[in-house]
């Protein structure tokens, strides 16, 4: 079924349809407070479904056959955000079981021993004792925590208020709601240098995600460009090899981004790039702006219907 509407919905040449899957973490298991994202077990289902009934490409070939009207119908590609160390450690393994390739744009500012601002929150909220927890001093309000729920919703709400602000208030703010909530953060959730270069060797494709996975719309001219510029130099140290794809942070088009940061990355030489808009790209879309999909589905089944629902959105130029 998957593959008769998905050569309608998806076909090739130059009517051809690309969905790209973004994923973040490949956790080993569940996690009871992110109960709805992705882990091992899931994962495989996911790639069981995609390697049988889709064509599974690396974003690089996809986006070159792409541009010259040769995709193959129900052409997918792979991709995980920010550079999570169960990247390497979990998903790997079971992309090399389906002999699969993705690509993981990494943050390089948080590499060997780094935490993103996201995961000191989380982390932090976590560990937390149970109790209320008052973070008005730091203009944050005040949180009642005990079990997943309120940890999940106290995570949210503090994600929202922290994550526009400029990168160096952002660091100081969490070192000061870690210390509030006598949090000991992990050193371990994110890459070791090794760990990209394994990812390398193994065929698979390494991106650009900045330095210090900021908001680019927020950043002057100078800081933009040292971040994106500033992370590819970085991975290509690691890799010896040129990085050519990019993913924006947080992603959203004139929100996160703008035409400017699209010119930055341009004349970084990076030659595509990824947004977290939805839909799927087709031969009109912008290169530098191409959709992704979100996956999280536990069901392979779900995952599928709703790949082929997502095919009737074209995002063009």
């Amino acid at each position: 079924m998957f593959r008769f509407v998905g050569n309608l919905l998806s076909p090739a040449g130059n009517r051809g349809r690309l969905s790209i899957l973004i994923y973040h973490r490949a956790r080993a298991t569940p996690d009871p407070i992110f109960s709805d994202e992705i882990d091992a077990a899931t994962f495989e289902r996911h790639l069981e479904l995609l390697a049988a009934e889709f064509n599974v490409l690396p974003l690089g070939e996809a986006c070159a056959r792409l541009a010259h009207g040769g995709l193959p119908a129900r052409s997918v590609c792979i991709t995980f955000d920010d550079g999570y160390a169960d990247n390497e450690n979990t998903a790997l393994p079971i992309l090399k079981r389906f002999g699969l390739r993705a690509t993981f744009f990494v943050a390089t500012g948080f590499i060997d021993g780094g935490i993103m601002f996201n995961d000191a929150v989380i982390e932090s909220v976590r560990t937390a004792p149970a109790g209320m927890h008052d973070l008005s001093r730091f203009g944050l309000g005040g949180y009642s925590l005990d079990g997943s729920a309120s940890r999940r919703a106290a995570i949210d709400a503090l994600l929202t208020q922290i994550k526009y602000r400029p990168v160096g208030e952002r660091g100081a703010l969490i070192e000061q709601l870690a210390a509030a909530m006598r949090a000991t953060l992990p050193t371990n959730l994110m890459m070791r240098s090794a760990q990209v270069k394994r990812l390398h060797d193994e065929g698979m494709e390494i991106g650009g995600h900045t330095v210090n996975h900021p908001i680019l719309a927020v950043l002057d001219e100078q800081q933009a460009r040292a971040e994106i510029i500033g992370g590819k130099r970085r991975l290509e140290e690691i890799t010896g090899a040129p990085v050519t794809l990019f993913a924006y942070p947080n992603g959203k088009p004139g929100r996160d981004y703008g035409p400017r940061d699209v010119g930055f990355v341009k004349e970084a030489g990076f030659t595509a790039a990824v947004s977290t808009l939805s839909g799927t790209a087709s031969r009109s879309s912008n290169i530098f702006q191409l959709p992704r999909f979100s996956p999280w589905d536990k069901s392979p089944r779900r995952l599928g219907l709703r790949l082929l629902a997502n095919c009737v959105r074209s995002v063009p130029a």
